[in-house]
């Protein structure tokens, strides 16, 4: 294999371990607590220049490889191409916040709360499970106002996070108020909106199929396999030249133009990154724009955001949908808070209810299979939605990244966080039952 080719696979490896392909990273069965990885306390890129053995660097090293993404996932544009969701140019909208004594309070009483992680056998605390779960910032809304904020490792108040595949309910939410508005027909087929699909085996899926991973594509992401198809996927996306004789896909869009079929569309949910990457194609075909441009024109910039966020891009300047975000903890608030106030915020509409209604109604349960931490879950629009007795839904990313709402609470929920595992089930057991706890004891104080 040629040293070309070689660093490119390095680069991929790091691309798809940043933006939220779902495979261990670096897995240690004992690996450093949350405290003693902080990058703070690790020493990572401290200096001018840092120590050699302390620096941060692409393409050699693997630079989301645990502890070093406790660094990285402050620091993603460090390391890839990007491309601006502007949050314009008006002054920011301001977060309601309960009063200083209630908010020292309420950090206090919801700290000390204890729950029992799920097939646990001893209870755990609020403050026990944040670091448990390697947490970096943690924002808690209740009816529209911030009753908790906290941050750690290396995020600070005006520093921006990777949230990887919660990118893909961004898009997701896109593709459905253009639905709700009558631009993108869900019910076409993907061939009806991009010829170019060619002979792909998404030209015959819905865009609603799309949209919900009910897809039948080929996909395998078997990291053993140098011929797997994610590894096709990451060397089409790498922003670096392609080596000498390269004769594969360039980016995103050609990559999405040669997928094989596998099962049959509308059978089951299967989650496979490339399908939000098509939903990204199909929306910037029938709005002409990006889907950073559409994000910063119907979300940041009417959301009042106080940052703007970015989005990695491909080499061609295509951004990933399905996983390159990075934004600020508060302005994710916001967006958990339009979700939950269907469609408004800071008393203006900003899409239509019905938006949110059917996301939150969620997609087939009998549909949606190998997730055992969410067992009578489903998928639709890229959102994740839990069916449970507060009736539950959430954006969701790989390392613990999440905005979970809770509508009987009238709570919204964000976490950003560097878990040295990459899949979320890893987390749930002492996650989900946590925010059960909270969102019970802020009902508790109504």
């Amino acid at each position: 294999m040629s040293s070309s080719t070689t660093n490119l696979i390095a680069l991929a490896t790091g691309v798809l371990m940043a933006l939220g392909a779902s495979f261990e990273v670096n897995a240690q069965s004992q690996p450093l607590s949350a405290q003693e990885s902080d990058p703070k306390v690790m020493g990572w890129m401290q200096g001018f220049p840092p120590p050699p053995d302390k620096m941060i660097t692409q393409p050699d090293s693997v630079y989301f490889s645990f502890p070093r993404l406790r660094w990285s996932v402050c620091h993603l544009r460090e390391f890839l191409p990007t491309e601006e969701i502007s949050r314009g140019l008006g002054a920011p909208v301001p977060l309601g916040y309960v009063s200083p004594a209630d908010f020292a309070d309420m950090r206090q009483q919801i700290d000390s709360l204890t729950f029992m992680p799920i097939d646990g056998t001893a209870e755990m605390t609020w403050e026990e499970s944040l670091h448990a779960n390697y947490t970096d910032g943690m924002l808690i809304m209740h009816k529209g106002e911030v009753v908790y904020e906290r941050y750690f490792g290396c995020l600070e108040e005006d520093g921006k996070h990777a949230i990887m595949s919660m990118t893909k309910s961004i898009t997701g939410l896109l593709g459905e108020i253009l639905v709700a508005e009558g631009v993108l027909d869900d019910t076409l087929l993907v061939r009806d909106v991009i010829p170019e699909i060619g002979d792909s085996a998404f030209a015959t899926a819905t865009v609603r199929e799309v949209m919900d991973m009910t897809t039948g594509v080929q996909y395998s992401e078997n990291y053993s396999d140098p011929n797997a198809d994610i590894w096709v996927y990451s060397r089409a996306a790498s922003p670096l030249p392609k080596p000498e004789g390269y004769d594969g896909p360039d980016g995103y869009w050609e990559y999405l133009q040669q997928v094989k079929p596998e099962g049959e569309h509308g059978d089951a949910f299967h989650y496979k990154t490339i399908n939000s990457d098509m939903l990204g194609w199909m929306i910037s075909r029938v709005t002409g724009k990006a889907v950073t441009d559409l994000a910063s024109e119907r979300l940041w910039r009417r959301m009042g955001a106080e940052q703007d966020a970015y989005q990695t891009v491909d080499g061609k300047g295509v951004p990933f949908a399905g996983g390159g975000v990075t934004a600020g903890l508060r302005d994710l608030g916001r967006l958990g808070q339009l979700m939950l106030n269907g469609g408004e915020i800071n008393g203006t509409r900003l899409f239509p209810a019905e938006v949110v209604e059917a996301i939150a109604a969620g997609g087939d349960p009998s549909k949606f299979a190998g997730f055992p931490t969410i067992p009578n879950g489903s998928y639709t629009s890229q959102w994740w939605v839990f069916h449970n007795e507060h009736g539950a839904y959430a954006a969701r990313g790989v390392h613990g990244q999440t905005i979970y709402v809770d509508p009987t609470a009238e709570m919204v929920l964000v976490r950003l966080a560097s878990f040295p595992r990459a899949q979320n089930g890893f987390i749930d057991p002492t996650s989900l039952p946590a925010y059960q706890a909270v969102a019970e004891f802020l009902m508790s104080r109504d």
